[in-house]
């Protein structure tokens, strides 16, 4: 039986050169790890014979099988609870951010798997910057409420920076030449300043002279 020819070493390692490699995908922590999997979806939990069903039905209906937008859902609810004031309130503030929140990380997990999606992007700045505003009121009107905000939602608030404007030399130039003339004008004005503030003291003296003889008293 005839054997198949030696593959010389030049082409071994062109093969070997050209074959694709295939890179081992990083494993991205989500903050819906903490979710356990055989909790019952949220549509189904209440239902009076979900205890008899069997466990492949369990399973189904369970966050093993759910979708990421379910999942999603559930951990908002989780995360209002935390910080709402009672139990018929869907629109405080608070809420507003725990929701904003859960939208947020949701969005940072996605974009690390996909760095080029701009329009979530946009998104997902859109709702960092809403809550950003809806911390700042929180802070400048209730702060401790605003401090248990944070704590519950693991939030580390960093206040925006004071408006900063670069200092370049032509501003130099220009602040320097609008002061200069600013004070040109002031010498120029200063006269009719001066007489203006004279008659107004030789009108309310007139004044107070006139109200001291109607009521008959020396001045």
């Amino acid at each position: 039986m005839a054997t198949a020819p030696a593959c010389s070493p030049f082409i071994q390692t062109a093969r070997c050169y050209a074959r694709p490699v295939r890179r081992k995908r990083k494993e991205i922590p989500s903050h819906l790890d903490d979710l356990p999997p055989t909790m019952i979806r949220k549509d189904y939990a209440n239902v009076p014979i979900i205890d008899s069903v069997d466990d492949v039905v369990k399973k189904l209906l369970s966050l093993e099988m759910a979708s990421q937008k379910e999942k999603v859902k559930i951990k908002i609810q989780q995360l209002v609870e935390k910080v709402r004031r009672s139990p018929s309130d869907n629109g405080s503030f608070e809420v507003q951010v725990a929701i904003l929140t859960a939208k947020i990380r949701t969005y940072e997990e996605h974009l690390q798997r996909h760095p080029k999606d701009k329009s979530n992007r946009r998104r997902m700045l859109m709702a960092m910057d809403r809550r950003r505003k809806l911390l700042a009121y929180l802070r400048r009107s209730r702060y401790d409420t605003f401090e248990n905000t944070c704590k519950q939602l693991n939030i580390q608030y960093t206040p925006a920076p004071e408006y900063t404007r670069r200092i370049t030399k032509r501003w130099l130039v220009k602040k320097a030449f609008c002061l200069k003339v600013f004070q040109e004008v002031q010498k120029l004005t200063a006269p009719e300043r001066l007489k203006q503030r004279r008659e107004r003291q030789e009108r309310a003296r007139a004044a107070r002279e006139e109200a001291a003889r109607c009521e008959g008293t020396p001045v």
